[in-house]
């Protein structure tokens, strides 16, 4: 069974109805290897890593790691901002304009090593297996927030209604989203070209901590000024390749923005464990696949949580799904990382979820097995 050039929505939907169960765990698979650093900047070692992440899962979708630092470094260099370590450095007084320029200047430079790496594996994917390879990139809104030191405040200012004409802090807001959007941009056509079928997109910033909910219910637009308005510029880009948005968003969040993340129609929404999924479910259209969203954040200690207790909230979940009649896959609510000293039992609770219930149900093994044949 050979993966169409062009993904169409059924085939997601398909993929819920045969009862697929995973998590999203290649940072697991990678440090079994004695070499991680190293093949996080070779693309077809890389890839290889995501195939067999992909087997062991035994899902059709080969993920990455959920690397959401990759872009601000990158942005940096484009700007020739000197940071010993780029992910700590935040933006204070800049002339946004001025760098805006310096940026378009700059952006069809080549991508950073790492990036160059993943844009190979979905290559290798693309090239050599029956595998869905799966691109990854952190949102607009989430990157914003890394650039300055209180994006919090204006934002709040902003919801007031205030402009960036009246407060210098929205202007930076603003200013840095525009940085943001197209380093994106860049960075999702070009995962595009190299044969990314479907993006995850990570946009978990855009929640309550950030994004006051009183002021977006007394009617303020922050949240599609400042979150909306930029997703649909990515998804216009993977739009245009015939790539398919996942969109990922592990924060707090209300009924508002799950449905307003709707209007995206992603192929999957993957939210955190802080959302009932049953519930998400009547605020959604069908054609959307629900994905989660058991807490993978706490797998690393079974003070934390039990595998028995993976197991039985992954049995209590897809049966609640079942009865809410909704497509589902049930999944990890993050990425599930290494941590090490902690591998052993990590590994075996990223497994309960694919055994979940007696693992799937027909149709996505025979996926897996031509893949790695």
């Amino acid at each position: 069974m050979k993966v169409r050039l062009q993904m169409e929505r059924q085939y997601y939907l398909d993929l819920a109805q045969s009862g697929l169960k995973m998590p999203i765990g290649m940072d697991l698979v990678l440090h079994e290897h004695d070499d991680p650093e190293t093949l996080l900047r070779d693309g077809v070692r890389l890839g290889q890593v995501m195939a067999q992440a992909a087997s062991r899962y035994r899902t059709p979708l080969a993920f990455p790691m959920m690397n959401l630092e990759l872009e601000q470094a990158h942005l940096l260099a484009l700007l020739e901002v000197a940071a010993e370590d780029p992910a700590r450095h935040r933006f204070a007084d800049e002339d946004w304009e001025d760098l805006q320029k310096k940026l378009e200047e700059r952006i069809e430079e080549p991508l950073s090593e790492p990036m160059q790496a993943l844009c190979g594996a979905l290559t290798y994917l693309r090239d050599t297996t029956a595998l869905v390879p799966v691109g990854m990139c952190i949102g607009p809104f989430s990157l914003m927030t890394k650039l300055l030191a209180d994006p919090i405040t204006p934002i709040a200012m902003a919801g007031m209604g205030m402009t960036a004409a009246e407060d210098k802090g929205i202007a930076g807001v603003e200013g840095a989203l525009e940085l943001a959007v197209r380093v994106i941009e860049r960075y999702i056509e070009s995962q595009c070209e190299a044969g990314a079928k479907a993006i995850v997109v990570c946009e978990p910033a855009a929640n309550n901590v950030y994004l006051s909910p009183k002021q977006i219910e007394r009617g303020s637009d922050i949240f599609e000024r400042f979150v909306m308005q930029y997703l649909r510029r990515i998804k216009y880009v993977m739009m245009d390749h015939d790539v398919d948005l996942i969109l990922h968003d592990c924060g707090e969040l209300t009924d508002y923005i799950v449905q307003d993340f709707a209007r995206l129609d992603p192929a999957i929404l993957s939210l955190g464990s802080s959302r009932k999924l049953w519930e998400d479910a009547q605020l959604l259209p069908k054609t959307i696949v629900l994905y989660g969203n058991l807490p993978s954040k706490r797998f690393y200690s079974d003070s934390e949580i039990t595998q028995a207790q993976v197991e039985a909230q992954g049995a209590e979940l897809v049966a609640r799904m079942q009865q809410a009649r909704h497509p589902f896959i049930l999944g990890s609510e993050c990425d599930v990382l290494h941590v090490a000293g902690c591998e052993e039992t990590i590994r075996a609770k990223a497994m309960a979820i694919v055994g979940c219930c007696g693992g799937h149900v027909g149709g996505v093994e025979e996926v897996v097995a031509a893949a790695s044949s």
